[in-house]
């Protein structure tokens, strides 16, 4: 599979399509963004996690104008928003498909889950939930939600609580969820789906100004986000760019399978 390599990063370069028909057979699909991007040199739990992803899809236009900098160029922007509506119409008369929505508020993500059935016209979202304010450091609420999935029968598990507690959660209760085949981590994807949180307009995602349209609409939020990264990520492509940048994991050996799961469940997420 072709690939690309940014910071500490390996992106699949692929197109939507590519990613649809392949995760036909199963996978976990991480988007990175610059905000991913920083964390990953932070975050070492992070950094194993994102290292056991199927797909790292480029969720990001800016990222792509990065890639063509750094002589490697991305083929297409896969952002979450734009993956899972995609995904659930490409699989929309599958019936082995089943997905369950977990992320945002009660209200709104039950407003999602009743909007995509639908537009698809069937009870694709079979279950929808909203997970309580730090569910994922209490361990019986965890081991709650994986028993609706489980109870659910879904197959596809599309969870929206943000970076990096979305992909933790994935990689520490994967296992543990019996029919699920296809993990997407999609962020704010749900609020989107339900209508309360608009999108940027489409022209501003195109030139790779979609970051802007949600710092103004959530200014107090995302400031540091979208500001205070912006010098040291432009100071590490640089470093990328000249061949001085160094991995600060690179002595870190990957973890797999079970060996992931166990350090995950030994650290708080």
């Amino acid at each position: 599979m072709r690939q690309v390599n940014l910071l500490n990063v390996t992106i699949n370069n692929i197109t939507m399509v590519e990613l649809l028909e392949n995760l036909r057979i199963g996978g976990v699909v991480f988007t990175p963004n610059v905000d991913h991007v920083m964390k990953l040199q932070k975050n070492q739990d992070f950094y194993l996690v994102y290292q056991e992803a199927d797909y790292r899809v480029c969720d990001s236009k800016v990222l792509m104008y990065i890639s063509t900098f750094l002589r490697t160029p991305i083929q297409e922007k896969i952002s979450g928003s734009d993956l899972f509506p995609a995904f659930y119409n490409y699989y929309q008369h599958d019936d082995k498909i089943k997905i369950f929505l977990l992320g945002a508020e009660a209200d709104v993500v039950k407003i999602a889950q009743q909007k995509i059935n639908s537009k698809v016209g069937r009870d694709i979202i079979v279950a929808a939930h909203s997970p309580s304010f730090g569910f994922e450091k209490n361990e019986e609420e965890c081991q709650e939600i994986v028993n609706l999935i489980n109870f659910s029968d879904a197959t596809v598990l599309a969870i929206g609580v943000g970076a990096p507690k979305q992909e933790m959660w994935i990689a520490k209760y994967r296992k543990q969820l019996k029919n699920v085949k296809v993990f997407l981590a999609i962020g704010a994807t749900i609020g989107f789906e339900a209508g309360n949180i608009k999108r940027s307009p489409k022209w501003m995602s195109e030139v790779g100004l979609e970051w802007l349209y949600r710092l103004l609409s959530e200014p107090q939020r995302l400031w540091k986000r979208y500001l205070l990264d912006a010098i040291p990520f432009l100071w590490l492509i640089v470093k990328q760019r000249f061949q001085l940048y160094e991995n600060p994991w690179s002595a870190v050996k990957r973890h797999k399978g079970s060996n992931l799961a166990s350090l995950i469940k030994s650290k708080k997420m």
